[in-house]
């Protein structure tokens, strides 16, 4: 799996499957849809779960926007099982468990 896959995969926005975790989290943490199609349009798969059940996951890095400009750091867990898109959770990463970067795992 590579952020091309995942980006053409979600190109029409029609493949995407929302959990209700993530729907009920993306309010609570402030975080918009839009953040998190801009975050996978920009960001970088930072960790790969290729055994995770029922469909391999990963773990991309990338950036909210608010018309046109950097918002926030944001991470989202992507499922993908080559057709469909999964958005699992996203949230804004912070300095506890990951380092300054927001990339690395401490």
């Amino acid at each position: 799996m590579t952020i091309s896959d995942i980006r053409d995969a979600m190109e029409n926005r029609t493949k995407i499957i929302w959990s209700d975790h993530a729907s009920s989290q993306l309010l609570k943490r402030g975080i918009s849809r839009l953040d998190v199609f801009a975050c996978i349009d920009n960001g970088e798969i930072i960790e790969d779960y290729p055994e995770d059940y029922p469909y391999p996951s990963c773990l991309v890095f990338g950036y909210g926007t608010l018309n046109g400009e950097v918002k926030k750091p944001i991470h989202v867990v992507i499922g993908f099982n080559g057709e469909y898109v999964w958005i699992i959770i996203a949230y804004v990463p912070n300095n506890i468990k990951f380092e300054d970067d927001l990339k690395t795992r401490r």
